[in-house]
């Protein structure tokens, strides 16, 4: 049963790091992506390595989605970056409000994701398919679930197609965050995103970091293993397998797997599933 899936990258630092990106990606491509995304540093600090990764996958024949944020940017500065991302051949953002650097001052002319997704759609038309974000288990810094959901609405009723959420293990959060959604006549897909575990201490300090919930028994059982990389590894594939069956049975409108810029485990889950 096939479904659309999405992958997600971030831009590598180093000319080693690129070389692995792209046979990650080959490997990937065989699994017949709709879109692959790439990540943009804080404060826009990956900017150009960013643009440069959505180049190359454009000329691999791949879409790609360029992650766009707004945080500490100007209208002017936002002006030339899409029409920089028009020339290239983009279609498609994914727009973020950002998180700032560390030692950077509070700035710019856009406080809000949903700023610039109006921003994007006064200044662009129709002309790009606008991704947002969309959060199951609640920002981490939202004042409360309902103040949550009025920042999802507030950038679905400035233009948004579509979202995309954090990563989580539990469905039932996610189930209720699209039904809470539809019932303020919020009708876009929101498309799971999926996290797979490759290492538990990169999994946990994201998951701290992030908001994204490790329900007690799977950071149990990833604690037991310890040091035992198999384990996790296998564990990891039982798990996110799992959860991409029971949102594949739900009818969810896609997944979206963010990669880590590796292809074993999300290849496996992908074969997993019978694509």
């Amino acid at each position: 049963m096939n479904f659309p899936i999405s992958f997600e990258f971030f831009p590598p630092k180093t000319p080693e790091g690129a070389d692995k990106l792209r046979l990650a990606r080959r490997a990937l491509y065989a699994y017949k992506p709709e879109f692959c995304s790439v990540t943009f540093g804080a404060g826009g600090s990956t900017q150009d390595g960013t643009f440069g990764t959505v180049g190359e996958i454009l000329k691999e024949g791949v879409d790609a989605a360029c992650h766009f944020s707004c945080v500490g940017a100007t209208k002017a500065t936002v002006r030339q970056q899409l029409a920089a991302l028009q020339a290239m051949g983009v279609k498609r953002l994914v727009a973020l409000r950002g998180d700032l650097p560390s030692g950077y001052g509070a700035g710019g002319e856009f406080h809000y994701a949903s700023d610039l997704v109006a921003f994007i759609r006064e200044f662009t038309g129709d002309a790009f398919h606008i991704e947002v974000a969309a959060y199951p288990e609640i920002h981490p810094q939202a004042k409360s679930a309902d103040a949550d959901l009025q920042a999802f609405a507030a950038k679905v009723r400035a233009g948004a197609n579509s979202a995309i959420t954090q990563y989580f293990f539990n469905a039932d959060a996610y189930f209720r965050f699209v039904d809470d959604a539809k019932k303020m006549g919020l009708d876009v897909p929101v498309v799971p995103g999926i996290m797979p575990i490759i290492s538990s201490t990169q999994l946990m300090r994201f998951s701290d970091a992030c908001g994204a919930e490790i329900p007690r028994w799977i950071r149990l059982r990833l604690q037991g293993f310890g040091d035992d990389l198999a384990s996790i590894k296998s564990f990891g594939l039982d798990v996110v397998t799992d959860l991409c069956d029971q949102l594949r049975s739900a009818g969810v409108p896609g997944i979206h797997f963010y990669t880590m810029n590796q292809s074993q485990a999300t290849v496996e889950i992908c074969k997993r599933l019978g694509r």
